[in-house]
């Protein structure tokens, strides 16, 4: 029996639950910027812009420790994605 990718990305789907922040980032070379949204992908909070060094990432953890925190959320999954732009020349 095959697995199809899009069954796979089903399940994935499927275990998200109330209890989820569910964040999305868009990586660039210097600055990223994140969204989080609940498991309905209702907006929560404001977007964060961090950049691309360790002062950055400390700010984006603590970004998600206080989204955690005021919408009382047990558990997190971060999906990121590299901005596909092409250079100018």
């Amino acid at each position: 029996m095959k697995f199809k990718a899009q069954d796979k990305q089903n399940q994935l789907i499927e275990n998200i639950t109330v209890h989820h922040l569910v964040i999305g980032v868009d990586i660039a070379q210097e600055v990223h910027v994140a969204r989080a949204v609940s498991f309905r992908g209702i907006a929560l909070g404001t977007p964060l812009e961090f950049g691309n060094h360790r002062e950055g990432f400390n700010l984006f953890a603590r970004w998600i420790q206080d989204l955690l925190k005021s919408h009382k959320l047990s558990s997190v999954i971060v999906g990121m994605e590299p901005t596909d732009r092409p250079l100018l020349v």
